[in-house]
């Protein structure tokens, strides 16, 4: 069969994201017998063009779309990016009778809506690469493939949907040979780092989370042994920046020091990143490992500094756990990126406060602070159930494309701005969602790129910021 993957996203903030599962789901339809093309909309100057010229070239059995982000979770400029299907749609139906399948992380999120808004025949959830040539086999043979686990589809009777996850790294690769399938060129010359996943599930309950709704709850784990062999593999490739992409890196804690290890073992000219590190397991023992392997960047979703807050959310620490984790970052030279969270629930004046203490006296100059403001809601969430509760959200679920997002009840909008604001005037090296929005942050990442600036390039925050302000422009 003729395969035609549409990798939807054009987000290109702070840097664009290599596709990895896309590419991971395009090479085992490959392996499966099938002809596969990728058609990347990132850096297409007409995408709607550019899909009718493909479709009319390749002329698709089954058309694939892919969306990682139904919106850019930013309450202060929201954006939908699940509204582009529709004239992408319009397209593909206008050029072919092809079967439309979805994918992507976002479809795990919200696939009945997803599937009425686009009107496709077919979702897939959760591991693609496993899921969909069991779908294109269904296909092929004409029936339908409504006995796989982890497809969804919507019939005269309402949505269906069958759950279920497999074993994803029980014999394909961690990664894909992305230049076959992208331009990868452009990606790397924006400072996109190649992607590894290497573990898949979460153990936590955070309340506004969807991680357990995309990758189930159990771990599935990598063999660590083979992320050794995976980073020789692409540093023999040119490919020195890479980025761990797994919901929570240090999380089975003895998995994190294996990967570590094992990257150690084998002595590789790479630099490494992860921005998902919980600090109820950062030591100096992880640090120290991370340090050895090759990291050079590192990232803390604390989200608050405040018990509170960190009860309400459920992030399984404390803010006992958060000071710990910074005084553990101090002693050791990899720079830190931590992100906060303002307005959840439980989320009062003191609380803020006490997380903007905690940030200004803790975080050093060589650190970065990004502060979100408000949470961005999603149906079948605890976090939905709160807001209906507490009167803050009225939208049905299946309306909820639209991005809504959680404020505490308890906390005036414009004071809170005003208190974030503050901190950042004082403070070069603290950010928020506007420096991740700057229309000409993607001029700067290809300018820093050709100067020669290693990644990452938020550990230059402070004097980009300041440059900005000698021009007038900042954030």
């Amino acid at each position: 069969m003729n395969i035609l993957l549409i990798i939807t996203n054009r987000y290109r903030g702070p840097i664009p994201v290599i596709p990895l599962g896309a590419c991971l789901v395009a090479e085992s339809c490959e392996r499966a017998g099938h002809h596969v093309q990728i058609l990347d909309l990132m850096f297409e100057r007409d995408p709607l063009r550019a899909l009718g010229s493909v479709i009319d070239k390749i002329k698709p059995d089954v058309v694939g779309i892919s969306l990682r982000n139904i919106d850019n979770n930013d309450m202060q400029h929201p954006v939908a990016f699940y509204k582009d299907l529709t004239s992408l749609m319009e397209t593909v139906r206008g050029k072919t009778d092809a079967t439309v399948v979805l994918g992507g992380a976002a479809v795990g999120v919200m696939p009945e809506a997803l599937i009425r808004f686009t009107e496709a025949d077919w979702a897939v959830l959760g591991d693609g690469e496993i899921v969909f040539p069991k779908v294109l086999d269904m296909l092929s043979k004409n029936m339908m493939p409504k006995d796989i686990a982890g497809v969804a589809w919507i019939e005269e009777t309402g949505f269906r949907i069958n759950t279920g996850f497999v074993d994803r790294f029980s014999g394909n690769g961690l990664v894909p040979d992305f230049s076959r399938w992208i331009n990868l060129p452009a990606y790397l010359s924006r400072f996109s780092p190649v992607p590894i996943q290497t573990k898949l599930g979460c153990h936590f309950k955070c309340v506004y989370c969807t991680y357990r709704k995309i990758e189930g709850q159990d771990y599935r784990l990598c063999d660590p042994q083979m992320i050794g062999e995976v980073i020789i593999d692409l540093e023999k490739r040119g490919l020195r920046d890479v980025e761990f992409v797994d919901n929570v890196f240090n999380s089975p804690y003895d998995h994190a020091i294996a990967l570590c290890d094992a990257i150690a073992k084998v002595r590789a000219n790479v630099r490494l990143q992860t921005v998902e590190l919980n600090p109820y397991f950062v030591d100096d023992n992880l640090i120290g490992a991370m340090e050895q392997a090759g990291f050079v960047g590192i990232g803390i979703t604390v989200e608050s500094a405040a018990d509170p807050v960190l009860d309400r959310l459920k992030k399984g620490y404390t803010a006992r756990d958060v000071f710990k984790s910074s005084e553990v970052i101090q002693r050791h030279r990899i720079p830190c990126l931590w992100v906060f969270m303002f307005g959840g629930p439980g989320e009062t004046e003191e609380t803020v406060l006490e997380t903007l203490r905690f940030a200004e006296k803790s975080i050093g100059q060589r650190d970065v602070a990004l502060f979100m403001i408000g949470i961005r809601i999603y149906p079948g969430t605890e976090l939905e159930n709160i807001a209906r509760i507490e009167g803050v959200l009225t939208p049905p679920a299946h309306e909820m494309l639209e991005p809504v997002f959680y404020l505490s009840p308890s906390i005036n909008k414009e004071w809170l701005l005003k208190k974030v604001h503050n901190s950042m005037a004082t403070h070069m090296n603290f950010i928020n969602p506007n420096a991740i929005s700057l229309p000409f942050l993607p001029a700067i990442n290809f300018v820093g790129y050709r100067l020669g600036v290693r990644p990452p390039l938020w550990k230059n925050t402070r004097y980009i910021r300041r440059g900005l302000k000698w021009l007038g422009m900042d954030l």
